[in-house]
């Protein structure tokens, strides 16, 4: 059997890389996700900031690269913003990577990023993999609006009152979890969010790859969602709109009318509580006594 062909059958020559700081997404699990350009511009860094330099050590090693590696963490994010600027201002390339997918995503690198914005260098994107939006890919929920809410605090009482936070978004809730949270988590989800469409995305573009969907009250009681392994995304579908009383909208109406002139209080309470302008506008002129 012939052995395969190289994919791609014809590999672009590298590319010159301009001094600049740039943001480089790495694969998530899948080596072959790596972008042409994230590889040429980790070739010709002369500085790589990383996470973990051990994991990065051994994703350049995987691509026969090799960088002088510092770290950017949380308890060292300033003084790589320091190193980054004084290579910066010499004409030279930094790189900033995290452990893997793309960086200042639930990351320490906006440090870097922030401070050699505020002194007016050259800051790029090599766009790549992300959990993120690999795991809204896959989930088969809304992805026109969403909110990225990193990682819920890991006790109860902090996990429900920033659910309670959320509770009133109308558009798809995105999470990064671990494993000996998650079902912790999704039982706090399914008791302050109700029985909302989720899905749980973990190992993405990784040999055991998994996706479990379902209401959230059936994926907290789901063993296979018991302490799993791997990198964890949740994703959970927006509520449905609760439809405002008509004491609701009474009350809004006559806060408003106190500041504003009929029409435009009626307007306003309209966009507020999604309902019908001239309705209001009719209750608001009653409530004026004309």
């Amino acid at each position: 059997m012939d052995a395969p062909a190289a994919f791609p059958p014809s590999v672009p020559p590298p590319r010159r890389v301009e001094p600049g700081l740039y943001l480089v997404a790495t694969p998530i699990g899948n080596l072959r996700d790596i972008t042409l350009r994230a590889l040429d511009v980790l070739a010709a860094a002369d500085l790589v900031l990383a996470e973990d330099t051990r994991v990065t050590a051994k994703l350049l090693s995987a691509y026969g690269l090799k960088a002088r590696l510092e770290r950017c963490d949380d308890h060292a994010s300033a003084r790589a913003a320091e190193l980054a600027i004084a290579r910066l201002r010499d004409g030279q390339v930094v790189a900033l990577v995290s452990d893997a997918g793309t960086p200042l995503v639930s990351d320490p690198g906006f440090v870097v990023a922030r401070a050699v914005i505020a002194e007016g260098l050259p800051v790029h994107p090599i766009p790549g993999p992300s959990s993120l939006l690999a795991a809204l890919c896959i989930a088969g929920l809304p992805a026109d609006r969403v909110l990225f809410a990193g990682f819920l605090p890991p006790k109860t009482a902090g996990r429900t009152a920033a659910l309670e936070a959320l509770k009133g978004q109308r558009q798809t809730l995105v999470f990064f979890e671990s494993g000996p949270r998650l079902k912790d988590s999704l039982a706090d989800m399914a008791a302050v969010l109700g029985p909302r469409p989720a899905a749980v995305a973990r190992e993405l573009t990784k040999l055991y790859e998994e996706c479990v969907r379902g209401p959230l009250d059936q994926l907290a009681i789901d063993p296979r969602l018991d302490g799993p392994k791997g990198e964890i995304v949740v994703v959970v579908g927006p509520g449905e709109a609760e439809q405002a009383s008509e004491a609701d909208a009474d009350a809004a109406l006559a806060e408003a009318l106190e500041r504003l002139p009929t029409g435009e209080a009626a307007s306003e309470v309209a966009r507020a509580l999604g309902l019908n302008r001239k309705t209001l506008y009719r209750r608001a002129l009653e409530l004026r006594g004309k």
